[in-house]
């Protein structure tokens, strides 16, 4: 018997349902830049997991009497038992975002000069790299390179890389090493606790800091559990507790895994590192049992991290995101395999192999499953990952072209994403009429945020 989401829905929101001509029009008006479309605009928005899930009848109990003292609230001190409970960091403090989290830890850990590692570092996780003057460097797992391949844990670091660099020439630079779970730029896919104790006794070897950006720590955890031997017979909630006493800290966006619409959380385990994090939160973030969160978002997100782990809801998630990718393949698109839970990855330079790199596939398929049904979600291609000239001119393509569709939690219903499916497959059977795109203007840092673009129509 296939799983089925342990709860009911009680409020429910309109979506809007809009023509081709209005898409088109709405598109061209945004300079084919989906993070630029109004909401107002997007029927099947799955454009990100981050900020986008449904919250729970106990969450906003909690948030409706949340107390909202500047200092030592009660909602601090539930955020900060559902921590306790969940990891084994003697400091921990609520940020608003990751990426704010990421900023008070790198830029009080790293230096100019030094180098980053990790599986993948996200769009802003690099960004937060670079702005303090310190190199981000990936080091993705070989088996991530066949997208095809079932491997069950394509998110692992390459492990032979990691040691290469650390014993090198370079090794007295690495100023931390970090590991992604589940690893978002390398394909939703998980990493698993072998390659994590292995990442730790490197560490321990050669005297770097092993931080974990937990973002879908309880994602990870699951499939932990589905996947790896020796871990089947632990709940999720044993596997993220493992998983965190392994790392000397953590980041962690608490609008993935905390299914909340704001918040995160930093965690530390050394004395001097906390001591020198929380005065950088308090000067620019806010005090530290609050950290630039409301008090209503610290009850939602004390509450999500219960609401995560529970086995019923992981087990659901994991089986929707897999009848998804099925009702995909059906479609004649191909995704990453196999599976995974927050999002699926759909091979555009496979489908869409008439258009060269710097026509940008992912984009253009991105753009299209907009224009075809008002679905918007994010290009994880050349538009991301590659490099240019002063001109915008493609230099270095990414090696893969593709298509993020992220699922937001407790969201959207099966329903949603058979439409989704229907629209891949209508776009399948004639993908040569898809248009492909040059860019217009882009900044130097997070341009796939702010880029503008314009429009080539397909035959020219």
């Amino acid at each position: 018997m296939r799983p089925f989401p342990p709860y009911r829905i009680q409020v429910v929101k309109e979506i809007p349902i809009t023509t081709r001509q209005q898409r088109e029009e709405a598109l061209a008006r945004a300079a084919y830049n989906p993070f630029n479309l109004p909401s107002s605009m997007v029927t099947i928005d799955l454009l990100t997991d981050s900020g986008t899930g449904a919250v729970s009848a106990a969450q906003e109990a909690g948030a409706a009497q949340a107390d909202r003292a500047y200092a030592g609230s009660d909602a601090f001190y539930r955020f900060r038992r559902a921590v306790d409970e969940l990891t084994s960091y003697p400091f921990a403090y609520p940020v608003h975002q990751g990426r704010a989290a990421e900023r008070v830890l790198f830029s009080t850990v790293l230096k100019p000069g030094q180098i980053s590692l990790s599986n993948t570092h996200f769009d802003t996780t690099r960004a937060n790299v670079e702005l303090v003057g310190a190199e981000a460097r990936d080091l993705p797992c070989p088996e991530f390179g066949n997208l095809d391949s079932r491997e069950p844990f394509k998110g692992n670091i390459d492990l032979d890389a990691l040691e290469q660099t650390l014993r090198g020439p370079d090794g007295s630079r690495v100023g931390q090493v970090l590991i992604t779970i589940t690893n978002n730029g390398g394909g939703g896919q998980p990493v698993s606790m072998a390659n994590l104790r292995a990442v730790r006794a490197l560490c321990d070897r050669y005297g770097v800091p092993f931080f974990l950006d937990a973002a879908r720590f309880a994602e990870n955890s699951w499939l932990v559990a589905r996947r790896e031997p020796g871990y089947g017979h632990l709940s999720p909630r044993e596997i993220a507790r493992q998983t965190f006493a392994l790392a000397d800290g953590c980041v962690a966006s608490l609008k993935k895994d905390g299914i909340a619409p704001m918040g995160a959380l930093l965690g530390i385990r050394n004395p001097e590192l906390a001591k020198r994090c929380e005065a950088n939160l308090i000067a620019t973030e806010g005090f530290r049992t609050y950290g630039g969160m409301a008090a209503h978002d610290l009850e939602r997100v004390a509450q999500g991290l219960y609401e995560v782990l529970d086995p019923n809801y992981l087990r659901s998630r994991e089986a929707d995101a897999a009848r998804f990718a099925e009702l995909i393949n059906q479609a004649g698109v191909d995704i990453v395999q196999p599976a995974g839970m927050h999002a699926l990855y759909l091979n555009a330079g496979r489908l869409l192999s008439h258009i060269p790199a710097y026509g940008y596939p992912g984009h253009a398929l991105a753009s299209e499953l907009y224009l075809a049904g008002g679905i918007r979600a994010a290009e994880l291609g050349s538009l991301y990952l590659g490099s240019f000239d002063e001109n915008h001119n493609l230099v270095n393509p990414a090696p893969f072209e593709l298509v993020r569709l992220a699922i937001p939690r407790r969201t959207y219903t099966m329903a949603h994403l058979e439409y989704v499916a229907d629209v891949l497959a209508d776009i399948a059977k004639n993908p040569h009429r898809v248009a492909s795109y040059r860019i217009v203007d882009a900044p130097p840092l997070l341009r796939h945020f702010n880029l503008k673009l314009a429009q080539i129509p397909a035959g020219n």
